[in-house]
């Protein structure tokens, strides 16, 4: 079973080679590596072409900063695994969860998973007092995701969501930044499609040391989902220009 890891990048020159040596350190594991580099203007671009580049399968130049799910879209065509995994290259999540990610992919019925950070969290006194409130955030945005999908996940925004690249496919993703994440939630409650959960580790960031999810997000997020669960794309486009 080959496995396709798509890694959107911007601005990581202290991480990208960290989690690009991780993956291809993985043991009996068959992967395919994509990095897709979003305009990184700190370094990241010359450490992909100098370092990288021979390390992996594909890399990807955007030639203007388009954003986290736009990164992912430009993979598609260069997708050749039967199981797809997204990884961001900040180092908050460990490539040695993969194992326990895609064993749930044994059972046949099994087309996606997601790596919950909150039932693999061991200590929240030790998390700052920002990462509380980012806890928090994401609790209320998941309780939120689920009364409106109709969905029992514990983590909806998690970076590790794995798909059967069947499914991956007939998601037809649109949104170009962060809005990835609530659009395929969404979209799959849709179709019908059941998220098998499984406990992953996690280190989070501050802003300070290149954290780059925002407040804004968050309300992008809602908006989101009640866009693809309610509207399609030519009601919403409406619905904004009337409201404008």
């Amino acid at each position: 079973m080959l496995i396709t890891v798509i890694i959107p990048c911007y601005n990581e020159k202290n991480t990208i080679s960290k989690i690009v040596d991780k993956i291809i350190s993985l043991k009996n594991i068959n992967l395919q590596v994509i990095v897709v580099d979003d305009f990184s203007n700190d370094g990241t671009r010359e450490i992909l072409k100098e370092n990288i580049s021979k390390k992996v399968d594909k890399i990807i130049y955007h030639e203007k900063n388009r954003g986290k799910g736009a990164a992912i879209k430009s993979s598609i065509d260069s997708i050749k695994g039967n199981i797809i995994i997204i990884q961001d290259a900040d180092l908050e999540y460990d490539p040695l969860d993969y194992y326990n990610l895609i064993k749930p992919f044994n059972d046949q019925n099994t087309k996606v998973v997601y790596g919950s950070r909150v039932l693999g969290r061991k200590d929240l006194k030790k998390s700052s007092l920002i990462q509380k409130y980012r806890i928090f955030g994401n609790y209320l945005l998941t309780k939120f995701s689920n009364f409106i999908n109709s969905q029992k996940l514990t983590d909806a925004h998690t970076c590790y969501k794995v798909f059967d690249k069947d499914v991956f496919f007939k998601l037809d993703i649109k949104e170009d930044d962060f809005a990835f994440c609530p659009e395929v939630t969404t979209k799959l409650s849709n179709i019908k499609q059941s998220i098998t959960e499984v406990p992953i580790s996690y280190d989070g960031r501050e802003i300070k040391d290149g954290k780059k999810i925002r407040f804004s997000d968050a309300i992008k997020a809602v908006k989101v989902i009640i866009k693809y669960k309610f509207f399609n794309n030519i009601t919403w486009t409406k619905l904004k220009i009337f409201f404008l």
